[in-house]
């Protein structure tokens, strides 16, 4: 597998207007298809998505889950670990939000700020984030064996773009509250996130559960790559096929509904 280096991620193509309405509203109903079959036959799924501040992952997540079934489908924001969740594992806080048999888990940043933000800002020591690698593919391979599909994203932006995006931030009022002192600091660590980055990429991106990386540039053409790459390895395998209506549901409803059923 080739190494994955974010300098090949740069300089995003737009796309018009038009041809991004048409393709998004195509991808979400393929999602909806593959979320009706989890349901259907008890799958799992979990989208992991990182990248950096202001890299637009809400904004994908956003048009990712528009047109999911909310009761199967749950949108973790991932934080700093409270005083309790610090006093276990750190993998413990994130076994609770796992998805069940039928619904899908979309995560806000994950479990890989072991070594990330926990290895940039010297929060954990090093030789408990170095053995996070291994600990992260032993816990996604777990959920893999268990058979859930796990679809890895991270969003990359040039500092020229995060820079733009921080300052319209700032300049329009009710964006505001998505920015803080903490986007500036993470601002000032960019070559070593870049390298924390990179480790991340050439130790986790595995077979079983690779990483795609998004050029996101151009926000409309990242989300319409990233959901792509979400619908391959979530899709991957799936029987779009459903079950029939069964002849007593049927005569139930022809006779309630006073009409015979194109089924």
């Amino acid at each position: 597998m080739s190494k994955i280096r974010l300098k090949d991620y740069e300089g995003t193509p737009e796309i018009k207007r038009a041809d991004y309405d048409t393709q998004l509203l195509a991808l979400q109903y393929k999602l909806q298809l593959i979320q009706a079959a989890y349901i259907t036959q008890g799958l799992r799924g979990i989208v992991a998505i990182e990248g950096w501040d202001a890299a637009g992952k809400g904004g994908l997540i956003q048009r990712m889950t528009t047109e999911l079934d909310q009761r199967y489908s749950d949108v973790w924001s991932i934080g700093t670990p409270t005083k309790d969740e610090l006093n276990h594992h750190f993998l413990w806080r994130f076994w609770a939000k796992l998805p069940g048999c039928r619904e899908i888990a979309i995560f806000d940043r994950t479990w890989y700020g072991r070594v990330l933000v926990e290895r940039v800002d010297k929060l954990t020591p090093k030789p408990d984030w170095k053995r996070g690698y291994d600990e992260i593919n032993d816990f996604e391979a777990q959920q893999i064996a268990d058979g859930t599909r796990i679809a890895k994203i991270f969003l990359h932006i040039t500092q020229r773009e995060q820079d733009k995006r921080l300052r319209e931030r700032l300049e329009t009022p009710y964006k505001r509250w998505k920015t803080g002192p903490e986007d500036y600091h993470n601002r000032s660590m960019r070559d070593a996130y870049c390298e924390a980055y990179e480790d991340m990429f050439d130790k986790t991106s595995t077979p079983h559960a690779p990483w795609t990386v998004i050029a996101a540039d151009d926000k409309k053409t990242a989300r319409i790559a990233a959901i792509e790459a979400v619908i391959a390895t979530l899709g991957e395998d799936v029987d779009l096929t459903y079950p029939p209506v069964s002849p007593e549901l049927r005569a139930l409803a022809e006779a309630a509904l006073g009409v015979t059923l194109k089924v």
